[in-house]
């Protein structure tokens, strides 16, 4: 085969890539992607809940725990030796009919270990209701 270059005084060979075709590609692949983006970023349609902030009373029968800053547990402020021993207690709190809800009243300073420790033992105890006692946000 044979190469048929024009005649002419430039007897050069032109040596540069044709990016015509590749831009056309790329423009292409830039619409698809236009076009598709807003197709995964829709999630599947759920109704999140609103953020309500109502002090609730504290009943009598609740049981309160807190957890402070060294990991410390005080079961109705009186501390409480280990983890197992929160279980056992929690474990006779969980036969009353109705159960007693645990609030959990946790140290901001407290890393969350240690609150998940109690969390965990309540879970271990077969404890149905656990709340979190927190302060309101500053108004203003």
């Amino acid at each position: 085969m044979a190469i048929s270059l024009p005649a002419g005084d430039d007897d050069e060979i032109v040596s540069a890539i044709n990016t015509t075709p590749l831009v056309d590609v790329m423009l292409v692949l830039l619409i698809i992607f236009l076009i598709t983006v807003p197709v995964v970023t829709n999630t599947v349609a759920v109704e999140l809940p609103k953020e309500v902030n109502r002090p609730r009373v504290t009943a009598p029968e609740n049981i309160n725990i807190a957890v402070t800053r060294d990991g410390g547990v005080f079961w109705n402020e009186q501390p409480v030796a280990g983890n197992d021993a929160l279980v056992e207690r929690l474990k006779g709190i969980a036969l009353l009919e109705p159960q007693p809800e645990v609030q959990i009243r946790g140290d901001g300073a407290a890393p969350y270990e240690y609150v998940g420790r109690v969390v965990f033992a309540c879970q271990r105890a077969g404890i149905q209701k656990v709340g979190f006692i927190t302060e309101p946000p500053p108004r203003g």
